[in-house]
């Protein structure tokens, strides 16, 4: 019997041999929701309250919250060390001041893990269940998937009609500008295939609130597929959104946008 003994080191394999890069495991995850906030210690909590509930619902732990803390001053980042106590999926990133929107989606975005990554705005505007819609149009074969709140749908959009009118004048405006395909370029709840995220935003250099524009531009001009879906849209009692900023910046920001067209 013992000319058929083998050592047992001729059946032993390396444990190298059986380890998998953390980028086989990144599809484990479905949804990202990035979600960029300044100053938002009130408004936030209830909307996190309502992705957890929803998530753990509909995706069970295959999804991720990302929280990018744009450099606040109102006790958000305690707030925030208060909530992950209770919520393994969240995920908290700080700027060490505010450097703008911008700054903070593409922070939250290029470090996403899932599948498909959507960025909402704090204040909970629109309801996270309105995922469901442009996922359908990724999982349809859209890179990029965009809320809109002037296609008209089976939804609600309850906004103030100056905020209306000067919404619809800045999408046309964009869409005459810059060629602007979608109809509400600068709603905040966008979905992205995660490749395209990532390659986006790694591209992407506007901080402040006109990012979407470049984003935009940018996909199409690397052949990236834009679809659109009505969402349910309530704007929120705390808006600080200033007209007036936000009208400084606009021509600067299109002069610099204008270039990407060229």
């Amino acid at each position: 019997l013992s000319a058929f003994r083998f050592p047992l080191s001729a059946f032993r394999f390396p444990l190298s041999a059986f380890r998998f890069p953390l980028s086989a495991f990144r599809f484990m995850i479905l949804l990202s929701v990035v979600i960029p906030a300044y100053n938002e210690a009130q408004r936030l909590p209830p909307y996190l309250d309502a992705i957890r509930r929803y998530g753990e619902g509909v995706f069970a732990d295959r999804y991720e919250v990302i929280v990018v803390d744009d450099g606040s001053t109102d006790g958000l980042d305690e707030v925030l060390r208060h909530a992950a106590e209770g919520f393994a999926r969240l995920r908290t990133i700080r700027h060490p001041k505010n450097r703008g929107k911008g700054a903070a989606v593409r922070t939250g975005a290029l470090a996403a893990a899932g599948r498909c990554v959507l960025f909402a705005d704090a204040d909970g505007a629109t309801p996270i269940e309105e995922e469901r819609r442009l996922r359908s149009l990724i999982e349809s074969g859209a890179d990029l998937a965009v809320g809109s709140r002037r296609i008209a749908g089976d939804v609600v959009c309850q906004r103030h009609a100056i905020r209306r009118l000067v919404g619809a004048a800045f999408a046309r405006l964009a869409q005459t500008a810059l060629r602007v395909s979608v109809s509400d370029p600068q709603c905040g709840f966008k979905m992205f295939r995660r490749e395209v995220a990532q390659e986006l935003f790694s591209r992407s250099r506007e901080d402040g609130y006109y990012f979407d524009l470049e984003l935009l531009i940018l996909a199409e001009r690397l052949g990236y597929r834009a679809a659109e879906a009505p969402i349910q849209w309530s704007e929120q009692p705390g808006s600080r959104l200033s007209f007036s900023a936000a009208l400084g910046g606009m021509w600067g920001a299109f002069r610099r946008l204008r270039g990407l067209r060229r």
